[in-house]
């Protein structure tokens, strides 16, 4: 009414929709601001949705990729599955026996450089890998590959089937690929493979590159033309092309054998263990993954181990692992009567060993068998592990 007794003036200070309560003028100088705090806070939140968005985009892109790289081999898990009953059992839960075999095809980019593809492959090398049930110990055993043993009847891939027989070790995979080396090895050993791999050239040089290479120990200068390789003596950093002629190379190292070749090997994945542990390569993503993708571009397994997932659950147990547990040996073996080229086991070393990766006992190795002392309650094989000096 206008008369004093608080009655406010024709709208003045009067609430309605747009004028929000408080002083005249304070709303109108306040609210631009807090708009545009507002606006800069959504923005803020929507960048950031946007790059973990385009985050978890490239993880899935890099995830696929190295998923994409591992080729399964349903074939020979369709072969293994047919002969599952007269396959050994797995007698301590945890424990794993993964077989690794370097294939030796030429076929394959990268691959032909070293010599003409037959249209066969063998396996260069093969190495049964034993885990701990407690991931605390690994042994790594060499199979050689002019080892003869029973091979049992496989198939081929024409579909036709091998009559058993006595034959080089090698000659399983040359036949029936990766299941016949796996039910042979499991003759052989009486140990239940529970997971296979198989690398090719390409794939091993690829890993040695992926660590920015691996350094060995030469008493002398080597040239050979053969495996394409020449290097000074001493301490050498071998690049992916100079370790394949490495571990190859027959005549210019060493006596010239197999015995001699697979030591070299033993050596030098001693070296590369110790490498990839001492270089922070499994913690550092920047460094991990060109490992991962070079160790997955040329690997076939079985469909149990064919994904990222498995992979990365079978190297977890791993890491954790001090290198001087990580052991190398060469499986005991002497020269086959008739035919110092070929080998067979030395008994009964050779199931004592056996026995031991069987039941996950503790395998222990030194430069040299022991002598002139009474047998250790864990007997000792010639071997190395992956603490050891490559020129020590």
């Amino acid at each position: 009414m206008g008369d004093g007794t608080g009655s406010p003036a024709d709208g003045e200070g009067t609430d309605s929709p747009s004028a929000p309560p408080g002083p005249v003028g304070a709303s109108a100088v306040g609210s631009g601001p807090k708009r545009r705090r507002r606006r800069r806070l959504r923005l803020a939140g929507v960048a950031g949705v946007v790059v973990l968005a385009g985050a978890a985009a490239a993880g899935w892109a890099v995830y696929a990729k190295l998923e994409g790289n591992i080729t399964a081999d349903e074939a020979a898990a369709a072969e293994l599955a047919r002969y599952d009953k007269e396959r050994p059992t797995a007698l301590v839960h945890g424990a794993q026996n993964v077989l690794l075999i370097g294939s030796d095809s030429r076929a394959g980019e990268g691959n032909a450089r070293y010599g003409r593809d037959s249209g066969t492959e063998r396996s260069d090398t093969t190495i049964l890998l034993h885990l701990a049930a407690g991931r605390d110990s690994a042994t790594a055993v060499s199979l050689p590959r002019d080892l003869m043993v029973a091979v049992p009847g496989c198939r081929r891939p024409d579909g036709s089937r091998t009559t058993p027989g006595l034959a080089m070790f090698n000659h399983a995979f040359e036949v029936g690929g990766s299941a016949c080396t796996v039910r042979t090895v499991e003759k052989l050993t009486g140990v239940r493979v529970d997971h296979y791999a198989v690398v090719d050239f390409a794939g091993f040089k690829e890993m040695v590159d992926a660590v920015d290479g691996v350094r060995v120990c030469l008493r002398e200068p080597v040239d050979d033309k053969a495996a394409k390789l020449r290097l000074p003596a001493g301490r050498v950093t071998l690049d992916g092309e100079q370790a394949l002629g490495y571990v190859r190379a027959r005549k210019s190292l060493g006596d010239g054998s197999d015995t001699d070749r697979m030591e070299r090997q033993q050596r030098f994945l001693g070296a590369l263990v110790g490498k990839v542990s001492g270089n922070g390569v499994l913690l550092n993503p920047v460094k991990l993954y060109p490992v991962l993708d070079a160790a997955t571009s040329s690997l076939t397994t079985d469909p149990g181990l064919a994904s990222l997932r498995s992979l990365y659950n079978l190297v977890r147990g791993l890491r954790d692992i001090p290198t001087e547990q990580v052991r190398f040996l060469t499986v005991p073996r002497e020269a086959y009567p008739g035919n110092p080229n070929r080998d067979r086991l030395v008994q009964p070393d050779a199931e004592r060993l056996f026995a031991r990766l069987r039941t996950d006992a503790p395998v222990s190795v030194s430069a040299a068998h022991p002598s002139g002392t009474p047998r250790p309650p864990a007997p000792t094989f010639s071997g190395n592990t992956a603490a050891q000096d490559v020129c020590g």
